[in-house]
């Protein structure tokens, strides 16, 4: 009975020290080196107004409509956007509902960008991503987007231009990745100007 009573003390002392190491050391140092190295990221990568509210992240796409915003890629995440429902649509190559949601895609925003029924359109503007959450857009989809964008707000299309090299983020490390341009940002810097 000792030998047992021994063994039972051990493994109490084991599960106690875990505990507190798993569930308390490690969360807090984890914690504390995100604050202190990535204070931003940790917070939710969290974007203002020119008032100071939080408006959004720079990590979760938003619905913009009308013509004076740049329009983000379409999202299958519930009623658009919506974090709490992040998916895709699980459509494969094959299935008929992805094929007329894409055909519709299309003609919708070759009529709101007033491009030919012929004019190639960036996949982005009519597939939603993976997560549904996307926040950026491709640079070719944001110049088509532009003239919109330009004849809606009569801003020269320079300016703009030099508005979307400002919200376009590189491939990362300079490698990865393509070159994208974030919505938000971008059309938050539109209603500072």
């Amino acid at each position: 009975m000792k030998k047992i009573l021994k063994e039972l003390a051990i493994s109490l002392k084991v599960t106690l020290g875990l505990l507190l190491v798993c569930s308390g050391l490690y969360p807090l140092l984890v914690w504390a080196g995100g604050q202190l190295l990535f204070p931003k990221q940790a917070n939710g990568s969290l974007v203002y107004d020119a008032n100071g509210g939080v408006v959004g992240s720079e990590l979760i796409g938003q619905a913009f409509v009308g013509d004076r915003y740049f329009h983000p890629r379409p999202s299958a995440a519930g009623k658009g956007y919506d974090a709490a429902s992040s998916s895709g649509s699980n459509l494969g190559p094959t299935s008929q509902s992805l094929h007329d949601n894409i055909a519709a895609n299309v003609k919708s925003y070759r009529e709101e960008n007033g491009l030919d029924a012929n004019s190639e359109v960036p996949a982005d503007a009519v597939t939603a991503s993976g997560s549904g959450l996307d926040p950026h857009i491709s640079p070719e989809n944001a110049t088509i987007q532009a003239r919109r964008v330009a004849k809606a707000r009569n801003i020269p299309m320079e300016e703009l231009r030099v508005l979307i090299d400002k919200a376009t983020d590189g491939p990362d490390l300079g490698m990865f990745g393509e070159a994208r341009v974030n919505v938000l940002v971008l059309n938050l810097e539109l209603d500072r100007r």
